[in-house]
């Protein structure tokens, strides 16, 4: 397994390293390493690593999601909020609904079959998006008006939202006795228990950390501890308490943000040197999950009801932004930013067909509801990944250099903090502030 591991790990950043002199995104390269590599095409990716897969792109998923929650002020919540929460639950609805009514057309699917297929697609993928919107916060573009966080909240809503839709629809076909409104009801909250254990565990950790001052590693690890269990927690109590462990995770990062901001750059700086890792592990892998062939099963009617269901969510998208503080053209960057099917898509894409053999059904339904979300992967990812970048880098306005919302404010209680509470001359407080931004 360690061969292994180096093999993806030298192979990730070297396809990472030639795809950015390209101007493309390094995560389309690692994922078409993972794609060739796979057991579907050469089948050279160690077993070892395949069997732990799960894990290893969860845990990359959690680091991917923390260094989010570290990028969520508080302040620039309040002013997209509206949007947020709209952008979280209508296009994807739109789109799941295309493609139920389509699905019979092209596909051949019965209604609930297509509504099953509908919610598989109905997901953006956190790990195509939210590593992109990361990379223009770092470099301040588009975060006077709050854009990037936008999109990493709402994409993190969208896909709870989704996911909890998929089980209820899937228990029904397959025959399971499941109360579909009682699901529906459990989403918002799994969505607040999921943000108030998250701020609550945050809050504790804050506290130990400023009661004790462990170095900022072991703040990190101590963090993704916390979150690794959270997530193994959701598991377990799911049956009798809708949780979102992965909001909780975010918020998490949010709640050290809004505490100090300077302890919430360390850590995030720690993040990223782990998430150099963490990328080529999670587009590898869920490259390998990929099979081409089947794929290729789902064909042209696939490829057209893919498209249409974009064209009903990017109009949803649209619609959620109308009245927003912002531009025609960022708001159809916006647009792009939620096209991306990948890490979801590779998750439960294969789990409809599993009900359906466990049930003694029909498998064919099962196969294509597969196919289409294998080949959404193909057509969206790579070609949405490069969009993103290619119109946020036109797109998007770089914020004047500055504190940004809220900075001020957390600069100066941290000096507060490094200095016992006692007072500094106000001429040292611009250098201090600068070191904080380079975290």
């Amino acid at each position: 397994m360690a061969l292994g591991l180096a093999t993806v790990v030298i192979l990730g950043l070297m396809v990472d390293f030639l795809f950015r002199k390209l101007r493309v995104p390094g995560l389309v390269g690692m994922m078409g390493v993972g794609v060739v590599l796979g057991p579907w095409m050469l089948g050279a990716l160690d077993p070892g690593l395949l069997a732990f897969s799960a894990d290893l792109r969860m845990i990359a998923l959690i680091v991917i999601l923390l260094r989010a929650g570290f990028e969520l002020h508080k302040d620039k919540l309040r002013r997209i909020g509206l949007q947020a929460v709209l952008l979280a639950f209508i296009p994807a609805t739109l789109e799941a609904l295309a493609v139920t009514a389509l699905g019979p057309r092209l596909l051949g699917l019965t209604y609930l079959e297509s509504a099953i297929l509908g919610t598989v697609l109905g997901a953006v993928s956190p790990a195509v998006v939210v590593p992109l919107m990361l990379d223009f916060a770092a470099r301040r573009k588009g975060t006077d008006k709050g854009i990037p966080t936008l999109v990493i909240a709402a994409s993190s809503l969208d896909d709870v939202f989704v996911i909890v839709v998929f089980s209820a629809l899937l228990g029904l076909y397959t025959g399971s006795k499941v109360n579909l409104l009682g699901k529906l009801a459990g989403i918002p909250i799994s969505i607040l228990s999921g943000i108030v254990a998250g701020l609550a565990i945050g809050w504790i950790l804050y506290g130990v950390f400023r009661r004790f001052n462990p170095r900022a590693t072991k703040r990190l690890l101590a963090i993704l501890g916390v979150a690794i269990v959270l997530v193994g927690v959701e598991a377990r109590v799911e049956e009798f308490l809708p949780f979102a462990a992965l909001l909780a995770v975010m918020a998490i990062g949010a709640i050290i943000l809004a505490k100090s901001e300077h302890m919430a750059h360390e850590i995030s700086g720690k993040l990223s040197k782990i998430w150099v890792f963490a990328q080529i592990m999670l587009f590898t892998l869920v490259g390998a999950q990929v099979d081409v062939r089947v794929a290729w099963q789902a064909g042209l009617a696939g490829s057209a009801l893919i498209g249409l269901g974009l064209v009903a969510r990017s109009l949803g998208t649209w619609l959620c932004l109308v009245g927003s503080e912002l531009t025609p053209a960022e708001r159809f960057f916006v647009v792009i930013a939620y096209l991306p099917k990948a890490t979801v898509q590779a998750a439960i894409g294969g789990a409809p067909l599993i009900a359906m053999q466990a049930a003694g059904m029909g498998l064919g339904p099962g196969q294509v509801i597969l196919a289409v979300a294998v080949l959404s992967i193909l057509l969206t990812a790579p070609l949405g990944a490069w969009l993103i970048a290619w119109a946020g880098n036109r797109i998007l306005k770089q914020e004047p250099l500055g504190p940004a919302l809220g900075e001020t404010m957390d600069a100066d209680r941290m000096l507060e903090e490094t200095n016992g509470g006692g007072r500094i001359p106000q001429a040292k407080v611009p250098a201090i502030r600068s070191s904080n931004g380079s975290h």
